[in-house]
Formats: C-alpha cells, sequence, structure tokens
C-alpha cells in the first residue's frame, strides 16, 4: 500500500509539473516579452533599456553614450518619441551599433563624444543585432508576476505634473554639494591613462556606422557634455577631443550644447547632478529645435 500511495503522489507531481510547464508555454506569447523583468544588477538595468528599444515602436530621436549622457533621463525631454540607449560604464559605440544594426531606424541620433576610451560591448552587439533582443524561451511565472506588479503598480510619471516638478526644481540656485574630494579623484584618474588608441579605434566605428546611418537616411549629430572646467582640461578629454574632431571634421555633423555654465553643478567634476541634467537635456533640445529651423519646415 505505501509503494502504491508513493507511485501516486509521484505521477500526482509529475501532471502537476507537466501542467505548470505547458501553462508557462501558452503564456509565453503573451507575456513572456510585454513583461520587463526587474533589474537587480547594472548589466540587468541596460538589458531591459535595449529590449524595450527593440520590442517598442521606433522612436524619433535616439541617444546613445556613455554614464555622462545616461544621467540625461527620457523624462527630461519634451520630446515624446525621445529613447536614452547611453548604458552606465559603456561605450557609445554599443549602442549606436545596436541601433545601425536593426531594419528600421529612428530619423536622429545623438551620439556623445565624451568617452571614447572604452571597448565596445561585442556580446551586446550581437545579441541586440537585428532587433533579436533577449526573447524569453519559457514563462518564468515568479519574476513575471514580479514584472507585472511594477508595470501596473509604479507606472510612468504623469507628463503634466512631471513637467511641473521639473520646473519647481530649475526654479531652485544650484547645488552647494562640495565635491572637491571625488572631483581631484577623477582628475587623476582622467590625467594618468592614455586614452589615444582605445579613442582612435572607437572612432574609426564610429564613422563607418555613421557613414551607414546617413546612407540610410537618418540625420546624425555628434554632442559634447559639459564636464567640470578641471575635467575639461584633463588629459583624457582633450586627446579624446582632438581625435574625434579629427575623425568628424565636418561641423555640421556636430550639435552644439551651450547651456550656462555658471548654473551647472557635477557630483563628482563628470556626471551631472540632477538640477543640470536637466537644465543640460532642454539646451539640447534648443539646439535640436534651431537645426530644424534652418533646414525649415
Amino acid at each position: 500500500m505505501q509503494q502504491v500511495s508513493t507511485l501516486s503522489w509521484l505521477v500526482r507531481c509529475a501532471v502537476a509539473a507537466v501542467a505548470l510547464l505547458l501553462a508557462c508555454s501558452l503564456a509565453t506569447p503573451r507575456y513572456g516579452s510585454g513583461l520587463q523583468q526587474p533589474a537587480v544588477t547594472t548589466r540587468d538595468g541596460t538589458l531591459v533599456t535595449l529590449n524595450r528599444y527593440v520590442q517598442e515602436p521606433t522612436p524619433d530621436i535616439v541617444l546613445v553614450g556613455s554614464s555622462v549622457t545616461w544621467r540625461l533621463k527620457e523624462e527630461y525631454f519634451s520630446l515624446p518619441r525621445l529613447r536614452n540607449l547611453a548604458l552606465a560604464g559603456g561605450s557609445p559605440v554599443t549602442g549606436l551599433a545596436i541601433v545601425a544594426g536593426q531594419a528600421r531606424l529612428p530619423k536622429t541620433v545623438l551620439i556623445e563624444t565624451n568617452v571614447l576610451s572604452r571597448e565596445a560591448d561585442g556580446a551586446l552587439i550581437e545579441k541586440f543585432s537585428q532587433g533579436a533582443g533577449a526573447e524569453a524561451l519559457l514563462l518564468r511565472p515568479v519574476r513575471t508576476a514580479i514584472a507585472a506588479y511594477e508595470t501596473w503598480n509604479h507606472a510612468g510619471p504623469d507628463a503634466a505634473r512631471s513637467r511641473a516638478e521639473q520646473d519647481r526644481l530649475l526654479s531652485r540656485p544650484p547645488g552647494t554639494f562640495d565635491n572637491k574630494v571625488y572631483l581631484d579623484r577623477a582628475l587623476q584618474q582622467m590625467n594618468d591613462g592614455d586614452p589615444t588608441a582605445p579613442a582612435r579605434a572607437n572612432a574609426v566605428r564610429m564613422r563607418q556606422l555613421v557613414d551607414e546611418l546617413q546612407r540610410r537616411g537618418v540625420r546624425v549629430f555628434l554632442i559634447h557634455i559639459p564636464f567640470a572646467p578641471e575635467i575639461e582640461g584633463s588629459r583624457m578629454v582633450r586627446t579624446t577631443g582632438e581625435i574625434v574632431h579629427e575623425a568628424f571634421p565636418d561641423r555640421s555633423l556636430w550639435l552644439p550644447v551651450d547651456p550656462p555654465g555658471s548654473e551647472l553643478r557635477w557630483d563628482d567634476g563628470v556626471h551631472l547632478d540632477e538640477r543640470s541634467s536637466l537644465i543640460v537635456a532642454r539646451a539640447i533640445e534648443s539646439a535640436l529645435a534651431g537645426r530644424r529651423d534652418a533646414r525649415g519646415p
């Protein structure tokens, strides 16, 4: 009797497991790629950003860059069809190659040129080439339930409320945080290394990708996000600037980003604080509007 009972329970468990797997496989086409899994690490956040880009309708404007541009949150821009593909700790070439690898392209691509000393992430480029993305082979019930909760209970900010909060932030005076310790550390790091070799390699690859995008009808602009004055004079910034301007001498490719310098503050001399990020985002919008006006309606 005990053997029969044990066998019965084993059969029930097997049937339940098969039923669960079947339910997950049937639910995968409906929910597997429609709900973003919660990000735990920086890499997870990168995957969420890129998955969103390849799965949603193609935006009109895309920004690519490093953590310098990553600080410019999408909600800081009034343009509705804009996506920020800047990757914290990454290279602008990674996002640029992924954009160029899609069948559908945005109308405009903005490329941050501040940081060209990092290699492109070949694994990410391959993973998201041709819009492949990280498709779910089988629904993961617990993680998908968490994703559904995050999606339904933490929706994006209301546009009008977000704009009002931003206006209030801009009405305040610049921050008074003393970043000297972090600034000195960042300045030392940017003076120590020689970015020449990786910057030249990245500039060559950027040139190839820009030519390809332009051939396919995309408007491409290069931008430099302001650093603290001390950082602007560092070896890395000066060397990178010389290399990228040599690779892209056509001034029409450069979008001048000229926010009021006296209003800007940096957490560490490199990364803008929230208020300054908002100011720079609006300066980029203003520069884009000027380019559209120059071309006529």
